[in-house]
């Protein structure tokens, strides 16, 4: 759940997505749910003269699990508030008894 609420905290904000069969989309990000499935707006797609099919691409709907890497812009990823809470988050695991 870490990872969906930091996204959440992303939405309006540009993103670009490398999915795993090389395409690079780039857009804003409009959603995002708990399984990471994503809405971009305003896509584009770099190196779109490969992909003629996409040219009119404006919104797009990008599965989860079919995403490689997502860049986010270094002005809005505020990495000491995640590493707190990731460090939260691994001692909650640590203290639960195992069954």
């Amino acid at each position: 759940m870490l990872f969906y609420s930091f996204f959440k905290t992303l939405c309006s904000k540009p993103v670009a997505i490398e999915l795993k069969n090389d395409l690079i989309l780039t857009g804003t990000l409009h959603s995002v749910d708990q399984y990471l499935n994503m809405k971009l707006c305003d896509v584009s797609v770099v190196g779109g003269e490969n992909y003629p099919q996409l040219a009119g691409l404006k919104n797009v709907f990008v599965r989860g699990s079919v995403v490689r890497y997502i860049q986010l812009p270094r002005n809005e990823v505020d990495t000491e508030l995640l590493q707190d809470a990731t460090r939260k988050e691994n001692a909650v695991k640590k203290e639960k008894p195992k069954a």
